[in-house]
């Protein structure tokens, strides 16, 4: 089957800028939720991220019988038992600001330095087909978590994510430069490689 329209199953538009510069050169037209007009909530009672993602994409696919992609990402941070993991969005709640979280993240490595404050973004992006196919994408980005929140690009946990690799913050980079390095980026052109096979 040939693929030229994908609905990706958002509402991030943050999200939404990152995905439509890495696929732009598929040619896929890609929307968003909002765009394909679909409401509907999904719970994502999953164990891994690689679980989460598949119960999205299969339940948007169904709903809409279009090409959907659907990512879950989130923090493992390693001193924290890999918390908050696969429950990143809803640590300590929904409603709970990122500035709350950030701080109580910050809050736990007290006294921590160096390696033992290793944490990473991951991200997997799976694709569901109406022909019944499922592929899934993983990406992390390996950094560790700073001392203070720093920076205004991105968003959730990245003002606090440092790379000791390029000697900042997450949310210091640029959309273009994190796109490059980003679990989500690494993800989504392992995904892309899948997709040109539909084109």
């Amino acid at each position: 089957m040939k693929i030229k329209k994908i609905i990706f199953a958002t509402g991030n538009e943050g999200k939404m800028k990152e995905i439509r510069m890495i696929l732009a050169d598929t040619k896929i037209q890609v929307l968003s939720l909002k765009e394909a007009g679909v409401q509907a909530d999904v719970e994502e009672n999953g164990s891994t991220f690689e679980e989460n993602a598949v119960i999205k994409a299969r339940k948007f696919m169904e709903l809409t019988k279009e090409a959907v992609l659907a990512d879950d990402s989130g923090l493992e941070v390693d001193a924290m038992n890999k918390e908050p993991g696969i429950y990143s969005a809803r640590y300590m709640g929904y409603d709970t600001s990122y500035k709350i979280k950030n701080q109580s993240i910050i809050d736990r490595l007290e006294g921590k330095t160096g390696d033992e404050r290793s944490a990473r973004f991951v991200c997997v992006i799976a694709l569901a087909l109406p022909d019944g196919t499922v592929i899934t994408t993983r990406g992390t980005m390996e950094g560790q978590i700073g001392y203070e929140e720093r920076g205004e690009n991105g968003f959730g946990y990245d003002p606090i994510f440092y790379l000791p690799e390029y000697r900042c913050y997450s949310g210091e980079l640029a959309p273009e430069e994190k796109n490059k390095i980003s679990h989500r980026g690494k993800a989504l052109r392992l995904m892309k490689e899948e997709l040109k096979k539909y084109i």
